[in-house]
C-alpha cells in the first residue's frame, strides 16, 4: 500500500470515528439501519433539536460516506451506507477480536484439567 492510499484510508477512519463518537449521529445511523427515512422524517425523530442540527448531524454522516442521500421529488431519502463501518470492523475490531479468541485459547490450553 502506497503511503497515499494510508493516509486517504487514515481520514476516511478519523471522519468515521468523529461521526459515530457522537450520540445523536448514532441514533440517526440507528434509524436509517432499520430503513431509508426522508430528511423530514429524521428531523421529526429528534423532536428535542432544531432542524438545523439534525441537517449538521446528517452532513457529518454524509461527509464520512456513512450515509447516502437521493432525491425522490422534493423529499431528499437518506440511506445507512454501511461499507465504512465495515471497514473500520475490518481493520480495527476484526484484529482484536481475532487476537482475544488466540488468548483465550491460550489460556483454556495452559489451565489444569
Amino acid at each position: 500500500m502506497s503511503q497515499a492510499e494510508g493516509t486517504g484510508s487514515n481520514e476516511s477512519d478519523d471522519a468515521v470515528f468523529k461521526a459515530l463518537a457522537n450520540p445523536t449521529r448514532r441514533r440517526i445511523l440507528d434509524l436509517l439501519r432499520a430503513q431509508p427515512r426522508t430528511t423530514g422524517e429524521v428531523c421529526d425523530a429528534f423532536p428535542d433539536l432544531d432542524r438545523t442540527t439534525v441537517l449538521q448531524h446528517i452532513r457529518v454522516l454524509e461527509g464520512a460516506e456513512l450515509v447516502t442521500g437521493r432525491k425522490d421529488g422534493r423529499t431528499r431519502v437518506l440511506a445507512l451506507a454501511p461499507l465504512p463501518i465495515k471497514r473500520i470492523h475490518d481493520r480495527w475490531i476484526g484484529e482484536y477480536t481475532r487476537a482475544a479468541v488466540g488468548l483465550l485459547a491460550q489460556l483454556d490450553e495452559d489451565s489444569p484439567r
